[in-house]
């Protein structure tokens, strides 16, 4: 019938949304063709990751204080790393 599947060894699975991502971590992942059209089954541990991390203002004001920024600066940085402090202060030091 033209049919074939493969497992893929992986180690976590990354399904990028416009408003997030959801990540499947410690995956079975098949890979089955049908008839020349290649589709995946993916299961195991499933998490969702919202795209816009919840910044507080404390959080914004603790970045300007220690590195000397301005608050667009520190809530831009806050959010290409995703809401992590302790990063967005090494990256704008």
């Amino acid at each position: 019938m033209g049919m074939s599947q493969d497992e893929i060894e992986a180690s976590k699975v990354t399904i990028e949304k416009p408003d997030g991502n959801i990540v499947i971590n410690n995956p079975s992942v098949m890979k089955i063709i049908v008839q020349g059209k290649e589709s995946f089954q993916i299961t195991g541990d499933v998490q969702e990751e919202s795209e816009a991390p919840s910044i507080s203002e404390d959080d914004v004001k603790t970045v300007m204080e220690k590195t000397d920024c301005t608050e667009d600066q520190a809530k831009k940085v806050l959010e290409s790393v995703k809401g992590d402090l302790a990063e967005a202060i090494l990256e704008l030091s």
